[in-house]
């Protein structure tokens, strides 16, 4: 969460690999699920649903990263529905290169759906940076930052590793560095 997993993402992407962006097939396919919603509403209320159908996830952040045991229930009920979306997708284009964003990856143990894993980096002080640059209150960050894994278990245990400190161009050299050595692995 704000090391630039979405930037390096979008530069596989344009390098021909497919780009799957876990966080946005939840926003826009899962919580849209009438099953999911009903749950959400089941669980929270009807106040969890907005007027006009959509999950108030404003709202649903600041109940489940307040409380463990909601999160566990929310991602125990909406992953199921994610991985099946993962299924079709990889079904559909079964040759394809993948460039896949998850989030959690190594705190769900989902690092076995993937030929190989790829950690984009920076410094603790970058990325909450980062996140307040794009609004999100530095409390409100570090809170969410604290339900994933230290980012140098993280690095330990991916295949590859982007650091993502310097310029966009440093980035896309990376990139373009690492893409030979993931082709060669497929």
């Amino acid at each position: 969460m704000g090391c630039g997993k979405s930037t390096a993402a979008a530069l596989f992407a344009r390098a021909g690999f497919q780009r799957m962006d876990s966080d946005q097939l939840i926003r826009e396919q899962v919580m849209t699920m009438p099953v999911v919603k009903e749950r959400l509403i089941q669980r929270f209320g009807p106040s969890m649903v907005l007027g006009d159908g959509v999950v108030d996830r404003v709202q649903l952040a600041q109940r489940v990263f307040a409380d463990e045991s909601e999160l566990r229930w929310l991602e125990e009920m909406t992953h199921p529905h994610l991985f099946q979306i993962w299924r079709h997708a990889f079904a559909a284009a079964p040759g394809a290169a993948w460039a896949v964003e998850v989030p959690l990856l190594f705190e769900k143990n989902l690092e076995n759906w993937f030929d190989f894993t790829v950690c984009v980096a920076c410094s603790p002080a970058q990325q909450l940076a980062r996140l307040e640059q794009r609004g999100l209150p530095h409390a409100l960050a570090e809170q969410r930052i604290s339900k994933q894994l230290p980012l140098a278990r993280k690095i330990e245990l991916a295949d590859f590793v982007l650091w993502n400190e310097g310029t966009a161009p440093f980035l896309q050299d990376q990139v373009d560095h690492l893409i030979p050595a993931l082709t060669a692995v497929r």
